[in-house]
C-alpha cells in the first residue's frame, strides 16, 4: 500500500507520502518517482492523448471532451498542439533549473549529489510535486535565498503555466496581453503578496517558526516561501505541524484555490477563484453583468466556474467526512490533509503516516480527483446533452 500511495501521490505531483522519500528508497526507486513525477506535471491527459493521436487512435466524443476541457481548448486539434507546446515548455524551464540549481548544491555536496539534488528538486518543484529528499524538506534552506528563491521561481513558473509565460515572453507589455493572462497575473501577485504578509504577522513571534530566525529579512524570506508554496508545490522551510490555528486555515482558502489552468498546478485554478469573487462583487452592487478589464463574462464560462468550485467543495466535504470516520485525529490536520490532496500540494501537519489503509485509500482519491480536476470528473461521470427546451424563468428566496 505504501507504494502505491507514494506511486499516486508522485503521478498526481502531489507530495504527500507516508515514509520518506531520501531514505527509505533506492535511487533507482527516487528516479522512478521522478518520471512519475515528471508523467503527471505533463497532465495524465496531456500524455494519454498525445500518445493516442500519435498512435493513429480515434477519440470517441466524450474521450475528445475530456480532452478539452484537460488542455482548455475548443477543439482537438488545438488541444493536439496546446499538449505539444506544453511538453516542450517543461524541457526548456527544468534544464534552466538544473543549472541554476547545480550552482548552488555543487559546492555543498559535491558534484555527484550536487547534480542529483539540482535534478530532483528541479522536476519535484518545477512540476509543483514538493517530494524531498530531506524529511524536513527545505528546511535547512530556511535562510538560504539562493536555494528557496530558485526553487520558487521554478513552482511559480510550473503553477502559472505555458500559456501565460509564452505569452509574456512574446507581448512583453501590459496592453497587449490577453484579458485571461491578465487575472492570472493580478491575481497570482495579489494572493502572493496576501500569503506572505499574512504569514509574516501570523507567524512572527512563533518561536516554533520565524520567532527561531535571526533577522527580519530572513523572516521575510521564510514568509514568502512558506506563503507562496500552499497553491502549488507543497515544499516547506518552516514546520508545518508547528504553524499557528490561524495560519493553517488560510494555507486551507490557498490550497483550495490553487494555481492557473493549463499548469502543473491543481486546486479549483485561479480563474475559478477570480471569477466566483467579481461575480459576487457585481451581484451585490446591482450589476448582473460580470465584467472585468473591458470584457464581459459569458453565462457559460460563469456556469464553469460555479461547477468547478461546486464539485471541489463536494469532494472535500465527503473525504473531510469518510477521514472523519477512520482516522482519530484533530479535525483541522484532517481537513489539512483533505484539501492539500485535492490541490495536490503535498502539506501535511502530520497525518499522512497514520491514515491506515481506508485513510490511504481515500486521500488517493482525492489526489487523483484533484490532478485531473472537477470538471474533468464531472464530464466522465455524466452525459452531456443541450437542451433546447426554454421554460419560462421563475424567482425564489436564497441566501
Amino acid at each position: 500500500m505504501e507504494a502505491a500511495f507514494t506511486a499516486t501521490s508522485a503521478v498526481t505531483v502531489t507530495g504527500l507520502v507516508v515514509v520518506d522519500t531520501g531514505s527509505q528508497y533506492t535511487t533507482f526507486g527516487q528516479l522512478v518517482i521522478l518520471c512519475l513525477i515528471q508523467l503527471g506535471g505533463l497532465g495524465l491527459m496531456t500524455f494519454a492523448v498525445l500518445t493516442a493521436l500519435a498512435l493513429g487512435f480515434k477519440l470517441r466524443l466524450k474521450q475528445q471532451l475530456v480532452a478539452q476541457e484537460a488542455f482548455n481548448e475548443v477543439s482537438l486539434q488545438t488541444a493536439r498542439k496546446a499538449g505539444s507546446s506544453i511538453a516542450l515548455f517543461a524541457i526548456a524551464s527544468e534544464a534552466i533549473g538544473i543549472i541554476v540549481l547545480s550552482y548552488f548544491f555543487i559546492p555543498e555536496l559535491g558534484w555527484g549529489d550536487g547534480l542529483y539534488n539540482a535534478l530532483f528538486y528541479t522536476i519535484s518543484a518545477f512540476n509543483n510535486a514538493g517530494f524531498a529528499l530531506s524529511p524536513d524538506s527545505l528546511s535547512n534552506y530556511v535562510s538560504h535565498p539562493g536555494i528557496t528563491l530558485s526553487v520558487t521561481a521554478l513552482f511559480v513558473t510550473g503553477g502559472l503555466g505555458y500559456i501565460v509565460i509564452m505569452e509574456l515572453l512574446e507581448k512583453r507589455s501590459w496592453p497587449r496581453l490577453s484579458v485571461y493572462v491578465k487575472i492570472i497575473l493580478t491575481t497570482t501577485l495579489f494572493l502572493n503578496l496576501f500569503a506572505t504578509a499574512a504569514v509574516l504577522i501570523l507567524e512572527f513571534n512563533n518561536p516554533n517558526t520565524l520567532g527561531m530566525l535571526e533577522g527580519f529579512w530572513s523572516k521575510l524570506l521564510a514568509a514568502w516561501f512558506q506563503g507562496v508554496t500552499p497553491r502549488t508545490a507543497g515544499f516547506n522551510t518552516l514546520e508545518i505541524g508547528a504553524l499557528t490555528a490561524g495560519t493553517s486555515v488560510l494555507m486551507l482558502l490557498l490550497m483550495f484555490i490553487g494555481g492557473a489552468p493549463n499548469s502543473t498546478a491543481s486546486g479549483i485554478k485561479i480563474s475559478t477563484f477570480f471569477i466566483l469573487i467579481t461575480a459576487t462583487k457585481s451581484f451585490l452592487q446591482g450589476n448582473l453583468n460580470v465584467s472585468f478589464f473591458g470584457r464581459s463574462l459569458s453565462r457559460e464560462t460563469l456556469l464553469k466556474a460555479l461547477a468547478t468550485a461546486t464539485i471541489g467543495m463536494a469532494t472535500i466535504f465527503i473525504a473531510v467526512f469518510m477521514l472523519t470516520i477512520f482516522v482519530k485525529d484533530d479535525f483541522l490536520d484532517i481537513a489539512f490533509e483533505v484539501v492539500s490532496a485535492f490541490g495536490t500540494v503535498g502539506l501535511s501537519r502530520g497525518t499522512t503516516s497514520e491514515l491506515g489503509t481506508a485513510g490511504q485509500l481515500i486521500i488517493m482519491a482525492v489526489m487523483l480527483i484533484g490532478r485531473l480536476g472537477p470538471l474533468t470528473l464531472g464530464y466522465t461521470l455524466t452525459v452531456r446533452h443541450k437542451s433546447h427546451v426554454k421554460y419560462a424563468t421563475t424567482e425564489f428566496p436564497v441566501g
